[in-house]
């Protein structure tokens, strides 16, 4: 890049960090979008019954290594997710709007060009914004009481606390943010190649992985608080396989 300084015209290096921390936010972006539907696939084991998530639990926690559950296991891996997300987040605001003035050159912007992908990266702004505040309680809860996931510690939460509320606001938020963030990032790094027809499709299984997702999350948090439901006279005790109704 060229600079002109009093008559002189001075060759100033480009400087690599805005490239560097938009790769970091990508690739933190599709880490924590892998882990959200690993992630989804592990609790919607209760549909499978609460033996199937029971064993999928006790798999996390080391059970079938050493023989008995650690449930630090699972907060280590959750004090990385939060690493992770709070990375992502901080990496992001670079590009949310800074002050008012920004936010309505955006939205005049917006209106004026009626693009559906500038329509996306805003809503990816709102849930992303939205997660900080959803996300954080959920995310505190695993990392301090992972001994408390099962089938029926986790539909307790659910049912008897109240969470389902938090949780269906979650799973919206997150599905929609994860959804869009990956298209988006399909696109800017040029996958699956060029032209209108490769976008249409492109767009067409974003939705399609949305709507799947959404509606599996939307079945596990019913499973969850029917469960939590006819468990409630039993609130706190532990779920252990094998015995009459777990108990």
């Amino acid at each position: 890049m060229s600079e002109a300084r009093g008559g002189l015209v001075m060759d100033v290096p480009k400087s690599r960090w805005p490239a560097w921390l938009d790769v970091a936010q990508s690739t933190s972006g599709l880490l924590l979008a892998l882990f959200m539907w690993g992630h989804m696939f592990f609790v919607a084991s209760i549909l499978l019954g609460k033996d199937a998530m029971w064993t999928v639990t006790r798999f996390f926690e080391g059970y079938y290594v050493f023989g008995t559950p650690h449930p630090w296991l699972v907060s280590l891996v959750v004090a990385a997710v939060i690493a992770l997300f709070v990375v992502h987040g901080a990496l992001a605001l670079r590009k949310f709007p800074a002050d008012y003035r920004q936010y309505r050159a955006l939205r005049r912007h917006m209106k004026g060009m009626h693009h559906a992908d500038t329509t996306l990266w805003w809503w990816q702004v709102v849930t992303g914004f939205a997660l900080f505040f959803l996300a954080s309680p959920h995310l505190y809860i695993m990392l301090t009481q992972p001994g408390s996931i099962g089938p029926y510690g986790s539909a307790d939460r659910v049912w008897s606390d109240g969470m389902w509320g938090l949780y269906l606001l979650l799973l919206l938020a997150v599905e929609f943010h994860g959804g869009i963030g990956l298209y988006r990032l399909a696109v800017k790094w040029g996958w699956p190649g060029g032209g209108q027809t490769a976008r249409r499709r492109l767009k067409a299984l974003k939705w399609g992985l949305t709507a799947f997702f959404v509606v599996l999350g939307l079945a596990t948090l019913g499973a969850y608080a029917q469960i939590g439901m006819e468990h409630a006279e039993h609130y706190g005790e532990r779920y252990e396989p094998g015995l009459e109704g777990g108990r």
